[in-house]
């Protein structure tokens, strides 16, 4: 344990600033030790606000995944948040409520987590609050990002006739403990926005048949159509599925954070080029009807199944 860290409260501050004071970043012209950060976004842009409060029991295990892995997630969901609005994240502020026992050494490895996920993005740590009580852990991450010159992308433009795609293979993550380790697709959703106009986008939290329900919703109550065979499957899945259907996993697991998006049909050859990787599994309809279509030609309501903080149990 450092020098610093023996002092409480002001000496763990003095540590996190000691490894935060000395990075450039444009974004800020005042971080860590005052009472408020000063940022400077890019003219001519709009700023991006997300925040996501974990806790340990519902989206971590502590004793289990470790602080680090904690610090990794917790930054790394606000980032999808900001991929899915095809923006670009620049300055993260961090709370937190620390078990009494070892809660020094718990924030070194949250601030260690954090800090692993900011320099893969480019994220300036610029403050937030630290408290300690004889609960379990609570973190709270707000992130700040920017627009692009296209601007945000949001879930309410989705259009009928539209391709829906994702980014990704999906279900799996929780059992496999992958949603410790998100991969948010912010140069993704970037390089797509540059070369198509992207209509509706979410990032996969909650479950595909839930999530795209949210953009469905927002952009005047349409349909959709998925093709059941066309919807990948991450290879967590077997190993989570047991004797359960492998589709179910990939509709409503959650916590994948691959993006699900809308563009439309002409520019939909171009970016299945360009990018391999991303499949598309159905069409946005002017029915309010969402159904999803199977290889034998039997079609079913699609329901929204994805996790619910005020209906699901731990």
């Amino acid at each position: 344990m450092s020098g610093h860290a023996t002092r409480g409260e002001f000496g763990l501050i003095e540590w996190i600033r000691e490894r935060t004071a000395a990075r450039p970043c444009p974004w800020t012209t005042l971080g860590i030790g005052d009472d408020c950060a000063i940022l400077a976004p890019t003219a001519g842009r709009g700023m991006l606000a997300t925040t996501d409060m974990l806790m340990d029991g519902r989206h971590f295990v502590l004793e289990r995944d470790g602080a680090e892995a904690v610090g990794y997630k917790a930054l790394g969901v606000n980032i999808s948040d900001i991929a899915a609005m095809a923006g670009v994240p620049r300055v993260a502020l961090i709370a937190v409520a620390l078990p009494r026992s070892k809660a020094v050494a718990i924030a070194q490895g949250l601030h260690q987590g954090a800090r692993a996920m900011a320099d893969r993005f480019n994220v300036e740590l610029v403050g937030g609050d630290t408290n300690a009580w004889d609960g379990p852990l609570v973190i709270s991450v707000t992130l700040l990002g920017e627009t692009t010159e296209r601007g945000g992308v949001t879930r309410s433009g989705a259009q009928a006739g539209d391709a829906i795609l994702v980014t990704g293979a999906l279900g799996g993550s929780l059992q496999s403990g992958r949603h410790l380790r998100p991969e948010p697709r912010v140069e993704l959703a970037l390089a797509i926005h540059r070369i198509a106009p992207i209509h509706a986008m979410i990032d996969l939290s909650d479950g595909l048949a839930g999530d795209l329900g949210h953009i469905l919703d927002e952009s005047g109550g349409k349909g959709a159509i998925l093709d059941a065979d066309q919807i990948p499957i991450h290879a967590d899945v077997p190993a989570a599925a047991r004797d359960d259907d492998p589709l179910e996993h990939a509709l409503a697991d959650g916590e994948d954070f691959e993006l699900c998006l809308t563009v439309g049909p002409h520019d939909l050859g171009r970016i299945l080029a360009r990018f391999p990787g991303i499949r598309r599994i159905g069409i946005v309809t002017d029915e309010s009807a969402r159904l999803i279509r199977f290889g034998d030609g039997q079609i079913k309501e699609l329901t929204a199944r994805g996790f619910d903080h005020l209906r699901a149990t731990p």
